[in-house]
């Protein structure tokens, strides 16, 4: 999967979302920016990202993924 891909699956599911990405293999770190995450935790904000990304995590597609996400 690549970096592109993975901005397009963000970017379907998070409205107005800035991607900050770097992938080595199958591993990532996303620093994503969006006005959506405001007034969410930070558990419910990585829920959010994991509910995108989950399909690929399960194949193996992705195997390992770190994230901020900010407002």
């Amino acid at each position: 999967m690549n970096e592109e891909e993975i901005r397009a699956l963000i970017a379907g599911g998070i409205e107005n979302c800035d991607v900050m990405l770097q992938a080595e293999g199958n591993k990532m770190m996303l620093v994503l920016v969006s006005e959506a995450f405001e007034g969410l935790s930070r558990v419910k904000r990585q829920q959010r990202v994991y509910s995108l990304l989950n399909d690929k995590i399960a194949s193996g597609e992705i195997h390992a993924v770190s994230m901020r996400c900010l407002t």
